[in-house]
């Protein structure tokens, strides 16, 4: 009898072994269920149109497609680290991610100027396709390797304005002595054709021209540019934006947070970021139709195209500004000759499809 009690006992517990085999198998792994918290800064003013109502939705679709085990809180530019001290706060590891343009930071990393935008460089379907498919992405991340982050494509505005200025531009003499808020090239272009480079967050651009401290300032485009305020502190608004023809936005993330996470998390981020990508270009092309509309109806407003005398020297300044970098810079010289080659490759296409339609649609 006890050898029988003994038999019976060894199978129940063979059996139970066997359920919790197969409960094992059948239920997602402790990792598959773990929740993250993370914590993200921009550059962005709270609800800023199109950009910042663009990374809230970055990090409610990261909740959403993560079924809730990824939640993120975002800051407004200066709400928890100053607006163009993104990259320093998420390298340190102060936050897990940001939200910023890359080139915010030239200071530190000269050659990350061209993952934001080039003067008279690629538009957003030539930038997104040197990045995602022609090698860029991949000489972003090794740039920002030795800072600890990850960058991620997430976001893009379009073709920019030039800027709002409180005197007419009719020509390059009209440049020398105005104190201008242009980052970046841009920035540097405009300091070689005499202008003083001023570089401050967006929500200071609208006291500063209104009060003097600007004379001109570019931001984005009139989507952004009338929920700013713009309109109201300067007169002439010129185009076309020579200086930022596709600027690309940016997410980084913590290099050791992004190691806690689990593959499928990460990879959701990857292509939230893709789907923001697309989203925030989307909002842009609708929100600066609208915009535009609403300038054109405005007394106060006159809308002015740069003559070309001055956009054929910002562009002899902005070649001698770039070859100076990459001449000074390895890493600039490196990524110049990837963005080069693409856009040189693209240039013929793009004039036999989008410029020629463009240009037939306008007959």
């Amino acid at each position: 009898m006890k050898r029988r009690q003994f038999v019976t006992g060894v199978a129940a517990a063979a059996g139970l072994s066997a359920c919790a085999e197969e409960e094992t198998a059948s239920t997602p792994s402790a990792r598959s269920v773990e929740t993250f918290e993370w914590n993200m800064v921009t550059s962005w003013p709270a609800g800023l149109p199109g950009i910042g109502v663009g990374v809230q939705n970055l990090a409610d679709r990261l909740e959403k497609t993560s079924n809730g085990r990824l939640k993120v809180k975002v800051y407004a530019g200066g709400e928890l680290v100053p607006a163009l001290e993104v990259l320093d706060a998420v390298s340190r590891g102060t936050v897990q991610m940001g939200h910023d343009s890359a080139y915010y930071h030239r200071g530190k990393v000269p050659a990350a100027q061209y993952f934001t935008a080039v003067p008279f460089g690629q538009t957003v379907h030539e930038k997104n396709a040197w990045l995602y498919y022609g090698g860029g992405l991949e000489l972003w991340r090794e740039l920002y390797a030795p800072f600890n982050v990850i960058p991620f494509v997430a976001g893009n505005t379009g073709v920019q304005m030039a800027g709002w200025f409180n005197k007419e531009i009719n020509s390059v003499a009209d440049l020398k002595g105005l104190k201008m808020r242009i980052p970046g090239v841009g920035g540097e272009v405009m300091r070689r054709a005499g202008v003083t480079q001023v570089n401050v967050p967006a929500s200071e651009i609208f006291t500063a021209l209104q009060t003097g401290a600007l004379d001109a300032a570019e931001w984005v485009g009139p989507y952004n540019d009338i929920a700013l305020g713009l309109h109201k502190a300067a007169r002439y608004y010129y185009y076309p934006g020579w200086h930022e023809p596709g600027p690309m936005l940016q997410l980084t993330v913590n290099r050791d947070a992004w190691n806690t996470l689990p593959e499928d998390l990460q990879e959701i981020i990857g292509t939230v970021c893709q789907a923001i990508n697309v989203d925030m270009m989307a909002d842009h092309t609708w929100g600066n139709a609208i915009a535009l509309k609403q300038l054109k109806e405005d007394p106060n407003v006159e809308l002015r195209r740069l003559p070309d005398d001055v956009l054929k020297l910002l562009r002899q300044y902005s070649q001698e500004a770039l070859d100076e970098l990459s001449a000074n810079d390895e890493w600039a010289a490196r990524i110049q000759a990837s963005f080069n080659d693409f856009q040189n490759m693209a240039i013929p296409y793009h004039e036999i499809s989008e410029m020629a339609y463009l240009n037939a649609r306008s007959l």
